[in-house]
C-alpha cells in the first residue's frame, strides 16, 4: 500500500473501451467514470484526468457520455474507429495512453491507470525506473493482466466495490451512455 497524501499531485489515464467493455461483459452494466475519479484521487491534488475514447458513431448516446465525462472532470481524447479493408475495424489508445504518461511523469506524484490491459506492464515499468513515478492501476481485478497488476505499485480493485462504481443501465434514463 503507498502513501497518499494532499500535496500528492495526480494524472489520472483512463482506457475507456477497456473499463467499459470489462463492465458490460463481465457484469452487464456499467461504470460510474465519476465516482471512480473521485475514488482514486480522494484528498490529492488532480493535475489532469483524460478519458482517451473512440468514436464509433456520432450519435447522441455517444455524445451524451461524452459530455458526462467532461461533466465529471475529465479531459476527452478522442479518435475515429478505423475500418480496414475486409471489415476489420480497430480502435485503441495504447500508443496515445503511453505518450501522455511520458509527458507528465516528470512533472507530477503519481500517475492512475485506469486499464487492465497488459500491454502497459513496460510503461508502467517505465516511469517507474527511469522517472520514480508511483504508478497505480485501476482494473477489474477478473480480467486485469496479472504482468500490469505486479508490476504497478497499488491496484484498485474494481471488482471488490461494484456496488459504488457500477451502475445499471435503466439507470441511465435522462442521460444514456454507450
Amino acid at each position: 500500500m503507498i502513501t497518499k497524501h494532499k500535496s500528492q499531485r495526480v494524472v489520472v489515464l483512463v482506457d475507456v473501451q477497456n473499463m467499459y467493455y470489462s463492465a458490460k461483459n463481465i457484469y452487464g452494466k456499467k461504470l460510474n467514470f465519476g465516482a471512480l475519479l473521485k475514488r482514486l484521487v480522494g484528498e490529492r491534488e488532480l493535475v489532469r484526468a483524460i478519458a482517451y475514447v473512440i468514436r464509433a458513431e456520432i450519435g447522441e448516446k455517444e455524445q451524451a457520455f461524452y459530455d458526462a465525462l467532461q461533466e465529471e472532470g475529465f479531459d476527452i481524447h478522442e479518435k475515429e474507429l478505423q475500418t480496414f479493408a475486409g471489415g476489420a475495424k480497430k480502435g485503441d489508445w495504447d500508443v496515445g495512453i503511453a505518450m501522455d504518461a511520458i509527458r507528465y511523469a516528470p512533472k507530477i506524484d503519481s500517475i492512475v491507470l485506469v486499464s487492465g490491459d497488459g500491454d502497459f506492464e513496460p510503461l508502467v515499468q517505465y516511469l517507474k525506473s527511469t522517472f520514480g513515478t508511483i504508478v497505480e492501476v485501476a482494473a477489474f481485478g477478473k480480467t486485469c493482466s496479472s504482468k500490469l497488476k505486479s508490476s504497478a505499485d497499488e491496484i484498485f480493485d474494481i471488482d471488490k466495490n461494484t456496488r459504488t462504481l457500477l451502475i445499471r443501465y435503466k439507470q441511465y434514463a435522462t442521460k444514456d451512455r454507450p
